[in-house]
C-alpha cells in the first residue's frame, strides 16, 4: 500500500524520517514531496495526485503552520482537505509545543467532534515511529480483504442484472456489462459515493471521453439508489451507469437495430454489439483506475447480457438477405 506522508518538511526532517521507518517496517511504500524529484507540474499539483494516489495518509502537526496558498491554507492543510473524504488518515500531532493561531485552528478541524479524527500524540521521533507503526498495523487487520473467491464475485455480477425479464423480444435491444471486482471491499465511503462532484466527472467522462457509453444529444439524471450511485439517461431504452461501494458497476446501453425486414422484426448486428461492448469495458476500466488507483481490487469478472431483439447476424449477412433469417 502507498502510505502518504503529510507535514512541514523544513524543521521536521527527523519526525518524517520516522514516519518513513514505521511505513517500511510493515512493507508499505511511503510518498513524501522530498522523494518526488523533477516533475513538469506545481509541487501543489504533485502532492495532491500524491495523496490521490495513496491507500492511506499520515497527516503529522507541529506547532508551525506556514505559508497560506491561494486557497488561504497551507499546502499540509490542503493535502489533508484532500485526503479526508479519499482514504483513512492517521493524526499525530506533536506534545509539550504551542501551535500558533493558525495551526491551533488547524488542529481543532483534524480533532473536530463531528467531522475530525481521533488523534494521537507523540513525544519524539522514536515514539512517533513506535506508535505509528502500530496504528498502521491495526488500520491493516481492521480494513483486511476477504481472500478472493471467483464464484462469489461471478455472483456478484449476474446478481446486478434486473430480474425482470418481461421486456419484449422484439423490441429494442439492450446490452448489460457487470463488472464486480474482488477481493470484496469498499473502495469508496459513502459520503465520497454522494459527491456531486465525482458524478460530474463520471458523466464528463461517459459524454466526451475517449470510452463514451451516454448520448451527448441526451440530458442525465444523477440519484443515489439504494446505496449505489445512479446515472442514467432517457426512459423506452435508457443508457446508465449505476455504481456501488465495492466497485461493482453496471453499465446498460441500447443497441441500434436493423428493421428493415418485414412485421418490423429487429435483429441485432454483431457489429454493434461488439463496438457497444468493447466502449462499456473501456469506460469500466478508466472509472477502476479512477476509484481505485491503488488497485485494491486485484481481480475482475466481467458478465454480459442482451435483452430485446428478435435475431442476431453480421451485417454482412444482413445486407445480403435482409428478408429472411434464422431466430437466435
Amino acid at each position: 500500500m502507498r502510505v502518504f506522508i503529510s507535514s512541514l518538511i523544513t524543521g521536521m526532517e527527523e519526525i518524517r524520517a520516522a514516519a518513513r521507518s514505521a511505513v517500511t517496517t510493515l512493507g508499505h511504500e511511503p510518498v513524501m514531496a522530498e522523494d518526488f524529484g523533477a516533475l513538469p507540474h506545481s509541487p501543489q499539483v504533485a502532492c495532491l495526485d500524491g495523496v490521490r494516489r495513496s491507500g492511506a495518509t499520515v497527516l503529522i502537526l507541529g506547532s508551525r503552520y506556514r505559508a497560506k496558498q491561494a486557497s488561504r491554507l497551507s499546502a499540509t492543510h490542503e493535502e489533508y482537505r484532500e485526503a479526508r473524504e479519499r482514504c483513512p488518515v492517521l493524526v499525530f500531532v506533536e506534545e509539550g509545543l504551542v501551535p500558533d493561531h493558525d495551526q491551533a485552528l488547524f488542529i481543532a478541524e483534524v480533532q473536530g467532534w463531528k467531522t475530525g479524527l481521533i488523534r494521537a500524540g507523540f513525544a519524539d521521533p522514536a515514539d512517533l515511529q513506535a506508535k505509528l507503526t502500530m496504528a498502521l498495523h491495526r488500520m491493516e487487520l481492521a480494513t483486511a480483504a476477504a481472500p478472493f473467491n471467483a464464484g462469489e464475485v461471478l455472483a456478484r455480477a449476474v446478481a446486478s442484472f434486473p430480474s425482470d425479464r418481461g421486456r419484449s423480444h422484439y423490441g429494442d435491444a439492450i446490452l448489460l456489462v457487470s463488472v464486480a471486482g474482488g477481493p470484496a471491499q469498499a473502495v469508496l465511503r459513502p459520503s465520497r459515493l454522494e459527491d456531486p462532484a465525482l458524478a460530474e466527472e463520471f458523466e464528463r467522462e461517459a459524454l466526451f471521453g475517449s470510452a463514451r457509453i451516454f448520448r451527448r444529444r441526451e440530458g442525465t439524471s444523477t440519484n443515489i439508489v439504494d446505496g449505489k450511485l445512479v446515472l442514467e439517461q432517457g426512459n423506452r431504452c435508457p443508457h446508465s451507469l449505476h455504481l456501488d461501494a465495492q466497485g461493482g458497476m453496471l453499465i446498460t446501453q441500447s443497441v441500434e437495430n436493423a428493421r428493415e425486414m418485414s412485421h418490423g422484426m429487429s435483429v441485432i448486428l454483431v457489429e454493434t454489439v461488439q463496438e457497444r461492448l468493447m466502449g462499456a469495458l473501456r469506460y469500466a476500466a478508466w472509472l477502476l483506475d479512477h476509484i481505485d488507483a491503488t488497485q485494491r481490487l486485484a481481480h475482475v469478472v466481467v458478465a454480459t447480457q442482451i435483452t430485446g431483439g428478435f435475431a442476431m447476424r453480421t451485417r454482412r449477412e444482413h445486407e445480403a438477405s435482409p428478408n429472411s433469417w434464422q431466430r437466435t
